[in-house]
């Protein structure tokens, strides 16, 4: 199975597991500010649940590409749609501040 590094815990899922739905599930703070309450609920949409993950997930599909090319996000930067991504293998998830998760600063790292 695989396992999910986030916010200092190590979570295990199933592969194609949706990471959204294991953080959120797990009590990992996914979403900055405001964030927690306006958001798209997982449709891919608003681009708020937006981490770095590192490991092995699915291609990002056309709503999570379309999402992040739009400001504020950048098609250039390292991230992800948490809501539209797959766990495949063993990952390790860290977040940004800003509303969309778009800034520089980590606001928590896989470690904690």
């Amino acid at each position: 199975m695989p396992k999910v590094l986030a916010q200092g815990q190590t979570i295990e899922c199933n592969s194609g597991a949706n990471l959204r739905e294991i953080l959120l599930k797990n009590g990992i703070d996914l979403y900055n500010g405001g964030a927690r309450l306006i958001n798209c609920r997982g449709i891919g949409s608003c681009g708020t649940c937006a981490v770095k993950v590192e490991g092995e997930v699915s291609a990002a599909n056309w709503r999570d590409q379309t999402r992040r090319s739009l400001p504020p996000h950048s098609p250039t930067k390292d991230l992800r749609l948490a809501c539209q991504t797959q766990v495949l293998g063993d990952v390790k998830v860290t977040k940004f501040d800003g509303f969309w998760g778009q800034g520089s600063q980590v606001v928590w790292q896989p470690e904690g």
